[in-house]
């Protein structure tokens, strides 16, 4: 059996094994693969492993011995599945994996935004603190978490865990999600009520057609002058010019984004020139931890493929 990882690189770029993988099959690790060579580097291979490779149609029909596509991730929104389904291709991916990781990068973000570590390091650096005329200074207002409300946006295992964290600093939670729950953890609300009374939005739900442009100009003005919002999910929930719109008139004061609409991040996007707007490169899933047990799910899914009983299938 052939296993051509199409993308690897991301996943391991050096500190990991591919040896769960090595030992099912005949392995081929390329660390990226444009979209115009998969068919070809595909070749015979019967087990195609991506991250963030696009399989549309097209990939899926030049891979004429193609039976598995396993994702290195949780979304699968790059993945034809009507084509794959076609092909009696088994799609599977691997959830949950990162959900103490994204977790915590949400509130690092969080964090940063309302006690600016960074900024006061680099000033202490730059020798502000030795030359100032009082014991201490800060450069930005600085703010607790306690008693503010965090409202969660998807109350998915992230979400949950999100919550928990908020807890912990002693923050009120409001959640919505798609269906109907209860939870020590937060309180059920609607969309609306969740921005109106939100000192903080995060959001943790899929990209769907439902959600894309979730937060736009309307949902803006919904939310509270001056709130903050966090987006460790996807990019395109987000319209990024009301957002950027928002930040640059105050109407929001602060934004933490992992996630774009275009990755790698385009020149135009008008969050790189908004105002008090935090991005980083898509990195909430990258603790080494995580990736290794994303590795060892991935691996594993193959194996049950292999086995005659998949797990994780998200194309039936």
């Amino acid at each position: 059996m052939k296993i051509i990882v199409l993308d690897g690189y991301t996943e391991n770029p050096g500190d990991l094994s591919w040896e769960p993988f090595a030992a099912l099959g005949e392995l081929t690790v390329y660390d990226r693969t444009p979209r115009e060579l998969v068919g070809e580097r595909m070749g015979g291979g019967e087990i195609a492993i991506i991250n963030k490779t696009p399989m549309g149609r097209d990939e899926i029909q030049a891979c004429p011995n193609l039976k598995y596509i396993g994702l290195l991730a949780t979304g699968y929104n790059i993945v034809d599945l009507e084509a794959a389904s076609e092909r009696g291709i088994l799609v599977c991916n691997v959830p949950s994996y990162s959900t103490a990781a994204v977790a915590q990068y949400t509130m690092a973000l969080l964090l940063e935004i309302y006690c600016h570590v960074g900024l006061h390091s680099r000033l202490v650096h730059e020798g502000r603190w030795q030359d100032g005329k009082d014991w201490c200074f800060w450069a930005e207002p600085l703010t607790e978490l306690a008693g503010k409300t965090m409202g969660i946006v998807g109350f998915g295992r992230i979400g949950q865990e999100t919550a928990r964290l908020a807890a912990a600093f002693g923050m009120q939670v409001l959640a919505c999600g798609r269906r109907p729950f209860s939870s020590p953890l937060a309180r059920q609300v609607s969309l609306e009520e969740l921005l109106a009374q939100s000192d903080v939005v995060s959001l943790h739900c899929p990209l769907t057609e439902e959600t894309q442009g979730l937060i736009n100009v309307a949902a803006i003005e919904k939310m509270k002058q001056g709130a903050v919002l966090l987006n460790t999910a996807r990019g395109p929930l987000v319209e990024e010019q009301a957002l950027a719109d928002a930040l640059n008139s105050g109407k929001l004061r602060a934004a933490g984004v992992d996630v774009v609409s275009r990755e790698p991040i385009l020149p135009e996007n008008p969050l790189l020139t908004a105002k008090n707007c935090y991005i980083t490169p898509h990195i909430a899933w990258a603790a080494r931890e995580t990736r290794q047990r994303l590795m060892e799910a991935a691996a594993e899914n193959l194996r049950c493929f292999l086995a005659g009983s998949p797990i994780h299938v998200v194309n039936r």
